[in-house]
């Protein structure tokens, strides 16, 4: 049984990532209509970007926020570059912790900048088998720095929320 555990923990782990992917895919495409078919409509979506923190519900308010704020770039790439989860197959249920980097170019000055944060996700599988953001919680790590600043970035503190609450606390 043992075996057939890890089997089925396997299985919903590339469900997962292919979720994340096609996030990914979705954002950096601009086709937020496409996010009904990963958030559910009732998700509560939490944007913290340190100067201001931002509070969504599903996926079309989600969409509309995410098209506002990438209008500003000629170039946008969102890239996935880890994540870690929590997986209950049984339940049905898993939590996430995933890492990304924004690749942009201003549309004003044609500048380079970056962006890297970190998405807090509870994600739950339907009774089709179909996984579902079903709460989201995203925080900046850095960006790259105005250009009358000294540093290359603006750099924040992680402040990682632990798998286990995500999955206990929904």
């Amino acid at each position: 049984m043992h075996d057939q555990h890890r089997l089925s923990e396997t299985v919903e782990y590339v469900a997962l990532q292919r979720l994340q992917s096609r996030y990914a895919d979705v954002v950096t495409r601009r086709a937020f209509g496409e996010l009904s078919a990963m958030v559910r409509p009732d998700c509560p979506i939490v944007v913290d970007v340190r100067h201001r923190r931002f509070e969504l519900t599903g996926p079309s308010e989600y969409g509309d926020f995410i098209a506002r704020q990438i209008e500003r770039f000629s170039l946008f790439e969102f890239v996935l570059l880890n994540t870690v989860m929590r997986i209950d197959a049984q339940a049905g249920v898993a939590a996430a912790r995933v890492y990304m980097q924004e690749i942009r170019q201003n549309v004003s000055d044609g500048r380079r900048t970056d962006a890297y944060g970190v998405y807090h996700d509870r994600l739950e599988r339907d009774g089709e088998g179909r996984w579902w953001f079903a709460k989201r919680h995203y925080r900046s790590l850095a960006r790259t720095a105005e250009p009358r600043v000294a540093t290359d970035y603006d750099v924040f503190d992680v402040g990682a929320i632990d798998l286990e609450d995500i999955l206990d606390n929904g």
